[in-house]
């Protein structure tokens, strides 16, 4: 059941966090294309220069969780069950997408969000291997 409720929630989730990505959250087109490829350093700059706790929790922490689902896809592709081939696809995926942000001046290409992102992925990963292992195979 709860493969199923999965099975139909992640394509509208990946729209809806694609949407996000490009669109929401007050963004706008910059006048230049961004690209921040120095990993960890531009997130600290980040956080020392942000006033509100907020921000930094929306964004920093956002970055993380909103891709915790991704780690369950192994549900819907079956070629992605182990960790490497579900690692190698999502940071291919998200490597495009970032791409697409920083071509179309939608947000930036940083590395740090690439990080982050794939950090999600792996804590989803470890969270569905422990659904798998402590619930039975009729609950999931």
């Amino acid at each position: 059941m709860l493969k199923k409720f999965y099975q139909i929630t992640i394509f509208p989730y990946t729209l809806f966090l694609l949407y996000l990505m490009f669109l929401g959250m007050g963004r706008f087109q910059f006048e230049e294309n961004i690209i921040r490829i120095e990993p960890v350093f531009s997130t600290v700059k980040f956080i020392e220069n942000t006033i509100r706790w907020w921000d930094i929790v929306r964004i920093v922490l956002g970055n993380v969780v909103m891709f915790i689902p991704f780690g369950f896809l192994g549900w819907v592709f079956p070629k992605l069950n182990d960790l490497t081939s579900l690692m190698y696809t999502f940071i291919s995926s998200i490597l495009i997408v970032e791409g697409m942000q920083y071509f179309t001046r939608l947000g930036i290409f940083e590395i740090d969000d690439i990080l982050l992102n794939s950090f999600g992925v792996f804590i989803g990963y470890q969270i569905r291997r422990l659904i798998e292992k402590k619930f039975s195979r009729s609950v999931l």
